[in-house]
């Protein structure tokens, strides 16, 4: 095919690439940050705005967003303000699938101009076969952007570095952008900065040794150049970002430190086990990409590095060492600092580009060496085959391509149970959207309340008679609904595995693939949540005639039968209330306030191994839940007075301002060691 074919069939295929990510944007639901963010880029606007009187944008000391500069998001706001657009959410999709494709058209333009316009179709491909990357590009305002900016900064820093003529007043402008742009989004994009300036360096100390000269005034230049760029991209990095305004320095460094261990943490399926963010393992994020990239990527990376000896040559060795480090380095940075990662690897979506980019170069290499159509042949049928399988799941699972898992671990329905499904929220759109149309036909007279265990205000705006509130799964039966629509996240592992969720009031099941990944539920009785108002009450005679009714009718939810045997212990029916809370394992063998409770119990019934049992297995299921510690190290206090204080002192590593950690360590000190039983006092005062 003639170059001039090339090109055109580049230029259709991007074309034809933008209208399926735009449609991809327009059907997307609203994901798991969204509402966060928007709300901060409102702020943001306010604080402007207000010409900084209104500082609720610097003020987030629970969701820490005055670190972030998201200028994306505040720029989608800033426009939908001033256009007066109505569905906001509608326009920030669009925003972010236009951002995709740009991302995919400079990845495509840096394979071209690596290796030409045949690399930048096989990009082009290469990306509209990647679910979790087009999965994303519907609604990730964060993720999607920076990884645009990265991509774009390391392509012109190339252009920039490796062009030995003046620099492209074009290339500079464009690179400054570029890095202001990756800053404004997360101050990660400082790295790109050093990036600049340690491959500056790395370039002219690799000329001079393969040609032992050295030409400092062209050096002298380039390092003025950069140094401007630099400095342009600081600055135009924080037009929009109010924290890093009060202090351009020290607060864009800040936010950097902070972003480098996120105080956020949260609790995640990975292998099969629900665990904290902060204490994943090493592995987790080079695994979770292992079994969610198409097969076919890496298929294209093994050609890159088998054929490596025919890609890589003197005069292109940086640009290659410059991609292959612009992958490696982040995501070993994050290894060895063990940092707190969630939410698969969308926080490292911006290295893809350059992975994709990597794999293009190496099927084009495989092509353009391949002589034989007895070669040629087979290779490209193993392509279409590995295509296959991401193609088709796509196809299945509109608009759902980011729960994609590979063959790996048995595509998605080898991973449900064993790794996350939808834990961005996508579906909770598909499943309002059905029950705001089955309400419609159904016509009720009276208002309606909607649970959700992720906000649903949005997809009922136009709907006065309809209520909605956020209720975590596991504690619906205390709260007063009609229907509540639910997202596969934070659902016991056990429900799952033994596929009992979605539980027998589902009217309505979104599936992927045959996984349940939303249900709507419909509520069959009010007599838990009337017994659980008796039981506040103290009314338990009264707690325990409803729960009694309410278990016949509902007997999948553990909460029932918790709040069932928290009544029948006030009237001292203490066997009762421990065959109601096996009961409740039974449903959910993880189910912490069960578990206290039952460890609790045996501790009045001076049953200490079996207290210790429980507690025990309280701090494997959650080793956050730090009420266990207490309990534990008090029953060692006297058998093991060392192990109790280890305990303790984890409790404390892990919560530093636990006053019963501390006071129980002081406890632990009164006899033996008075003074440091002092120290420990004197500490617990210190908080509430």
């Amino acid at each position: 095919m003639t170059n001039k074919r090339l090109k055109y069939t580049f230029y259709c295929i991007a074309a034809l690439l933008l209208l399926f990510m735009l449609k991809g944007g327009m059907d997307g639901g609203i994901s798991g940050d969204e509402y966060l963010h928007y709300n901060q880029s409102v702020f943001v606007y306010d604080y402007f705005a207000s010409l900084g009187k209104d500082t609720t944008a610097l003020n987030t000391p629970v969701t820490h967003l005055k670190y972030y500069g998201q200028s994306f998001d505040n720029l989608t706001t800033i426009l939908a303000r001033w256009c007066n657009i109505d569905d906001l959410f509608l326009f920030r999709h669009i925003s972010c699938s236009l951002a995709g494709w740009l991302t995919v058209i400079v990845t495509a333009f840096f394979a071209v101009w690596l290796s030409g316009y045949g690399a930048g179709i096989i990009v082009i491909l290469l990306f509209a076969l990647s679910p979790t990357f087009m999965g994303h590009a519907q609604n990730n305002l964060k993720d999607i952007p920076f990884a645009l900016s990265y991509i774009a900064a390391i392509f012109f820093t190339q252009r920039i570095l490796f062009n030995e003529n003046k620099t492209r007043i074009s290339d500079a402008l464009l690179l400054a952008a570029s890095i202001a742009f990756s800053i404004s989004i997360r101050p990660g994009g400082l790295l790109l900065i050093c990036y600049l300036f340690f491959f500056l360096f790395l370039h002219y100390f690799y000329k001079h040794l393969k040609y032992n000269h050295f030409e400092l005034s062209i050096f002298k230049r380039k390092l003025t150049h950069i140094f401007l760029i630099s400095a342009a991209a600081w600055f135009l990095s924080i037009l929009l970002w109010p924290y890093a305004q009060l202090n351009p320095i020290l607060n864009v460094w800040k936010s950097y430190e902070v972003m480098t261990q996120f105080p956020t943490t949260l609790r995640q399926l990975f292998e099969g086990k629900i665990e904290w963010s902060d204490f994943m393992p090493w592995y987790y994020l080079p695994k979770y990409m292992a079994i969610t990239i198409p097969l076919i990527i890496f298929t294209g990376l093994a050609a890159f590095v088998v054929l490596s000896k025919r890609i890589i040559n003197p005069d292109n060795l940086l640009k290659y060492s410059f991609l292959i480090f612009s992958i490696l380095f982040p995501v070993a940075f994050v290894i060895y600092e063990k940092s707190n990662l969630y939410g698969s690897w969308r926080h490292f979506l911006f290295i893809y580009p350059s992975i994709i980019l990597l794999a293009a170069i190496g099927f084009t290499c495989l092509f353009k060496y391949l002589k034989s159509k007895y070669v040629i042949i087979p290779a490209v049928l193993i392509m279409v085959i590995l295509a296959i399988h991401p193609a088709k799941f796509m196809f299945r699972n509109h608009p759902y391509y980011y729960l994609y898992y590979n063959q790996l671990v048995g595509s998605l329905n080898g991973a449900y149970g064993n790794y996350e499904t939808d834990y961005y929220y996508h579906s909770i759109r598909e499943g309002s959207e059905w029950l705001a149309n089955h309400l419609e036909k159904n016509n009720p007279t009276d208002s309606i309340k909607i649970a959700t265990n992720f906000s649903v205000n949005w997809y009922f705006r136009n709907y006065p008679k309809v209520k909605t509130f956020y209720c975590q799964y596991d504690e619906r039966s205390q709260r007063d609904w009609d229907y509540m629509v639910v997202a596969n996240s934070y659902i016991p592992v056990n429900r799952i595995n033994d596929k009992t969720w979605p539980p027998k009031n589902a009217v309505h099941v979104i599936y992927a693939d045959k996984v349940p990944i939303c249900a709507v539920l419909k509520r069959d009785t009010k007599l838990d949540l009337q017994g659980y108002k008796a039981l506040k009450k103290g009314d338990n005679a009264e707690a325990i005639r409803f729960f009694e009714d309410a278990s016949k009718i509902n007997s999948q939810d553990e909460l029932i039968f918790y709040n069932f045997a928290a009544a029948l212990v006030r009237e001292g029916k203490i066997d009762s209330a421990k065959t109601m809370l096996q009961t409740a394992l039974k449903i959910n063998s993880g189910y912490e306030p069960v578990l206290m409770y039952l460890g609790n119990i045996a501790v009045t019934q001076n049953n200490p191994g079996e207290a210790i049992r429980y507690y025990e297995t309280l701090i494997g299921c959650n080793r956050k839940y730090f009420e266990a510690y207490i309990g534990l190290s008090k029953l060692l206090f006297d058998k093991d007075i060392a192990k109790a204080r280890t305990l303790l002192k984890t409790c404390l590593t892990l919560n530093p301002g636990y006053k019963p950690a501390i006071l129980a360590l002081a406890d632990s000190y009164r006899k033996t060691d008075p003074e440091v039983a002092r120290k420990y006092d004197e500490l617990a005062n210190k908080y509430k």
